[in-house]
């Protein structure tokens, strides 16, 4: 089965490196959708933090690739036959808001797996990456 890891990735933590390593257990190929989110403003193109995000992955997973997308992960996952979304979740508010994006996901059919963050990564968000490197 095919998986997609959807996210703006702004920048690509610790916390995603670790959902990604172990979607990678679960699923045959994982693809890292690096996507556009209306409510956030990154600084670089979704073209330029795939980039980034290719670049920090290690070589021998092979099994993951990156995609930049600017739409709907789940028109994504039907365009090209992905199965299943990942989500990694540090927390009850991230877990109650991926639910929701999960049910609305689930009605277009597809599904979504949560991944809950690893204790000593559950502090890490891209928000406060991004605050402490300025």
């Amino acid at each position: 089965m095919r998986a997609v890891y959807p996210g703006s990735f702004d920048p690509f933590t610790a916390g995603h490196v670790n959902v990604v390593s172990r979607a990678r257990d679960l699923f045959d190929e994982v693809v890292l959708l690096v996507a556009v989110n209306s409510s956030k403003h990154p600084g670089t193109s979704e073209e330029e933090r795939a980039a980034a995000v290719r670049a920090l992955l290690p070589t021998e997973w092979t099994s993951v690739t990156v995609a930049a997308w600017n739409g709907l992960t789940s028109t994504y996952c039907r365009r090209h036959d992905i199965g299943v979304i990942v989500r990694g979740v540090r927390n009850t508010t991230d877990l109650w808001y991926e639910n929701q994006l999960a049910a609305m996901n689930q009605s277009l059919g597809v599904p979504t797996v949560f991944l809950p963050a690893q204790p000593e990564l559950a502090a890490v968000s891209s928000t406060a990456v991004r605050t402490l490197s300025t």
